[in-house]
Parts: C-alpha cells; structure tokens; sequence
C-alpha cells in the first residue's frame, strides 16, 4: 500500500516475509531502491519497525513485522550544473534518455564530487525531479563507471516504479567482459537465483556463454552492482560491461562507441516489451 504524505514523497507500509535477513536488505528489495538509499532513510530515521524508529540498517527482519518506510519530499540538488558533452537521446517533458559513456560516473560521492552525469544532466535538463535524491534528480537507475549504455531520467514517480520494481519484471540485458568463461553450472546457478556473501537475495536471472570471456546477462531486477556481483561469486570477475537494452529499447547492433541516434515515442514505448509474465 503507498499512501502520499503532506511532508514526504510517499510512505509505504511492508510486510515482512521470513527470518534473519538484514532489514536493509529486505526493504531494498521490496521498495525497488537500492540498500545504500534504504541506510541512508534509516539512518535518518525514516523507518519504523512495528511503530518504533529503527535506525540500524543491519537489524535484523522477523516474520509478520510491519514495517513503514518514508520517502522525504526531494530537496533542491546539491549539485551544480557544469558544461559537459552529454547525449541525449530523446526529451520531453516527463521523460528523458541519455548516452552514459565509460569513465562518467552518475552521481556526486566522496572523490567525485564534480564532473558527473548529474552535473551534467543539471546544466542540459531543466526539468528534473527529485525522485533519485538530492544527489541523483530524476534517474530512474544507474551505470557503473566503467559501463555504458542508456539511461532513463523522468519526473514520473508511477513510471519510475514500475521500471525498477522487480515484481513488473522489465528486463535489462547486459554484455559482459570476464575473465574466465561461463558453462553450463554457473547459468544453473543463475537460474535459480543465489543469494551473495553479504546476504543480498538475488532472483534469478539469465545466463548466456558467448565463448571465452564473454557472456550475456540479463536481469529482472536492479541492485548495487549486481551483474558484477553475481559473475564474482561464480569466479568470474568482469573486466567490462556494457548494457544492451531495457525492455524491448536496445541499442542497435551495428553501434560503434559514440554513435547515437534520436528515439521515437515508438522506442519508448518499447521499454515494456519483453517483461516476463
């Protein structure tokens, strides 16, 4: 159930479903953020367990809690704009695409406060919501920084939901570099979903051997370095990574490195092509 607040964005009411996971871990998954956002809200103590403030976010989950997490009303971005190149693939008023080039990292942290794609997307957009955070206004997903491909911002808060929560099943495929080369045991493993070192429930995904050092993956779900995650625990480290599509938008297969073109609303459209039923 979400219900609008006066003061915050939304709050929405979870129950808790089994025993022993970090609570993190738990509203990460069925929040649709990922568990740095969810330590951050608790932190500043927008989450309470049962009626009372839980601020630790490695506490851990009991069966049948009830659990509210609120999302503050989004704050000017702290930010500045600056004056970087950027690719922008299709823009309108609620919706906008961009080429995220290897080596551009998405949003400020400590090291890179400066020359992101926020600071860039704040000097190119003038439309940005606050649905990211401060730190990240309107993107509804994120690229590591040493992976390219596309990424979708919007000040739509439905839409934003239903490309990230896991149960609208909106696919991401991924084209991977790794050291090693994948068989058949490690797309089992995939299949069946796993769950990492650090308690992360992963669902289970999509594993395709390309031959020696490369391999396809496609997700249905997105959390903090997931693919990279994932191949790791199978003894795969990868060395690239670049994402292939979202939905039924993919880039065409004939790109080359700094090529673009202008989507359509046709194209848009296509992001919810694909998803499992």
């Amino acid at each position: 159930m979400t219900q609008m607040m006066p003061d915050a964005l939304e709050s929405r009411t979870i129950s808790i479903t089994g025993d022993g996971r970090r609570l993190d871990v738990a509203l990460s998954e069925a929040a649709g953020l990922t568990r740095s956002r969810v330590a951050a809200l608790m932190a500043d103590g927008n989450v309470t367990v049962d009626g009372k403030v839980e601020t630790k976010s490695g506490a851990k989950a009991k069966q049948g809690q009830i659990v509210i997490l609120t999302i503050p009303a989004p704050k000017p971005a702290v930010p500045v704009a600056q004056e970087i190149p950027l690719t922008i693939l299709y823009q309108d008023d609620d919706l906008a695409v961009v080429l995220k080039p290897c080596g551009m990292v998405v949003h400020p942290a400590a090291g890179n406060e400066d020359g992101t794609l926020v600071n860039a997307l704040l000097h190119h957009l003038d439309h940005l919501s606050g649905i990211g955070g401060e730190l990240r206004p309107g993107i509804v997903h994120r690229l590591d920084k040493d992976t390219t491909g596309l990424l979708l911002l919007t000040n739509d808060g439905a839409l934003t939901h239903q490309l990230i929560s896991p149960k609208y099943h909106v696919p991401k495929v991924y084209l991977a570099e790794i050291n090693g080369t994948v068989d058949d045991a490690d797309a089992a493993a995939f299949a069946q979903g796993m769950t990492l070192e650090d308690g992360t429930v992963c669902l289970p995904a999509e594993l395709e051997p390309l031959g020696a050092g490369r391999c396809q993956v496609t997700l249905y779900e997105g959390k903090y370095h997931q693919v990279k995650r994932m191949l790791a625990s199978r003894g795969k480290p990868v060395l690239e990574l670049r994402r292939l599509a979202v939905g039924g938008l993919a880039l065409d297969a004939a790109s080359e490195p700094g090529q673009w073109r202008e989507l359509g609303e046709d194209d848009l459209c296509s992001v919810f092509l694909g998803r499992k039923q």
